[in-house]
């Protein structure tokens, strides 16, 4: 399915998490489930995901907090993104 991971979350806080907790911070279809998410990720950028946690917002969009295994690194990432 085309569109999984619509587009990372630039905000203060999701900044201080890619520092801080190794998670980026992702929007993403309303219709995705965890698993898919994991095998994006993990494809699109090589990465080891370890957990996913998803919150589904008021405004209608489901934000997906993914946390990256300890051998991967979620500030290379957000360079990679031009997030940092």
């Amino acid at each position: 399915m085309v569109g999984i991971l619509k587009y990372p979350l630039s905000t203060e806080k999701a900044i201080g998490l890619v520092s801080r907790g190794n998670t980026l911070t992702y929007i993403v279809d309303a219709r995705i489930t965890k698993k898919m998410i994991k095998e994006e990720m993990e494809k699109i950028f090589n990465v080891k995901v370890s957990r996913i946690r998803t919150v589904n917002t008021a405004t209608n969009l489901k934000k997906a907090y993914i946390k990256l295994a300890k051998g991967s690194s979620a500030e290379d990432v957000a360079k990679r993104l031009k997030l940092v």
